[in-house]
């Protein structure tokens, strides 16, 4: 074991299910992952009830409990989450990414609400007004496709959308170590003709920008694996994100009920169960839950809302990966070389701007 562990927030009563989806989560990862320490946030004494029903002592080593009196509710306003609850889960959580004791935050609970708290107590990184949702969307050519905004940021102006690029550019950067990873704008299709004046002008930026710009591309450019990242406004985001997440389980349903039990009738299950196991397992959505938001100064970590303990799993492995792997600080110093190349590419534009 590490002498310096991966030091984990999470918020356990945040989502729809609570407790009975965080603590089995954080129990199972603990057993797998001795690396990590736990800090829990929520009501203490339900917390300890839940930990002692999946068999874990008091005294274990390997988690503190992070009393908190509220719960953001998934229906409540920023403002209530903001102002109103400020003893909550999900604020105790994040406030232990700032001061220091914890290495990032993990949580469930009301993504409004999550981004505002996170953005209040941690504030934004230089020149990135602000903060997106990104995720990972697995595409045919074996990897993944890296999206943003994904619901934090429902309005936006073509320079907000210039910011998620070059956010999204130093992700890519920094953890798959690409030195220019190629950007595509989400759009209605690939014309340039084509998308409302925000995205027409943010297209034009992005030409500008010096960033290695794909151009506009569609939907099923996300699958394809056109581009390793892809930007667009929160709104359009979610809606793409929860389309793709039940194709997928559509199709791991009809899997089970249909082709699964079709294979079997004809007595081809042992040869085919492997295969099927496979597939089952690369459309399972709950596999790639877990969305960063970037812009902060300091690492948060989105789970979906109705994930269970499986989905909430991978979200605390996403979160531990983003710490191990560096993401804040290889973030922050990509975005900043960025900034400066971007300015210097402006400055060389104005300068050869006839008189």
């Amino acid at each position: 074991m590490s002498s310096s562990p991966i030091r984990l927030a999470v918020d356990c009563m945040g989502g729809d299910h609570g407790l009975p989806t965080t603590i089995p989560a954080v129990v199972r990862f603990a057993k797998t992952h001795p690396d990590t320490y736990f800090l829990l946030s929520g009501n203490a004494e339900s917390i300890s009830q839940a930990l002692q029903k999946e068999g874990v002592r008091d005294n274990a080593g390997w988690y503190e409990i992070l009393p908190a009196s509220e719960i953001v509710l998934m229906d409540d306003t920023v403002e209530i989450a903001l102002r109103r609850k400020k003893d909550s889960s999900m604020r105790v959580a994040i406030q232990a990414v700032k001061d220091g004791r914890a290495d990032a935050c993990v949580s469930a609970g009301n993504t409004g609400a999550l981004m505002a708290v996170s953005r209040y107590l941690l504030k934004t990184l230089d020149g990135i007004d602000r903060p997106a949702i990104s995720t990972s969307i697995p595409n045919v050519k074996g990897g993944a496709t890296t999206v943003l905004d994904l619901g934090a940021n429902v309005d936006c102006t073509a320079e907000h959308l210039l910011q998620f690029a070059i956010m999204g550019t130093a992700l890519v950067g920094a953890l798959d170590r690409r030195k220019q990873p190629t950007v595509g704008l989400l759009n209605i299709g690939e014309e340039v003709i084509k998308g409302n004046e925000v995205v027409k002008q943010a297209a034009e930026l992005l030409r500008k920008s010096g960033l290695n710009f794909h151009g506009n591309v569609e939907g099923d450019d996300i699958c394809k694996g056109t581009v390793d990242v892809i930007v667009c406004d929160g709104f359009v985001g979610n809606v793409v994100l929860k389309s793709i997440e039940g194709v997928a389980r559509m199709v791991a349903s009809m899997m089970r009920a249909e082709f699964t039990r079709d294979i079997l009738s004809m007595g081809a299950g042992i040869i085919a169960r492997p295969v099927l196991n496979r597939l089952r397992d690369k459309v399972d959505n709950r596999r790639y839950n877990g969305a960063a938001l970037l812009g902060l100064r300091g690492v948060v970590v989105k789970s979906h809302g109705s994930a269970d303990a499986f989905a909430f799993g991978y979200a605390l492995q996403r979160t531990h990966e983003a710490v191990h792997r560096g993401l804040l600080a290889r973030t922050t110093e990509a975005i900043a070389h960025l900034r400066v190349s971007l300015q210097e590419a402006a400055v060389g534009s104005s300068d050869q701007t006839p008189a």
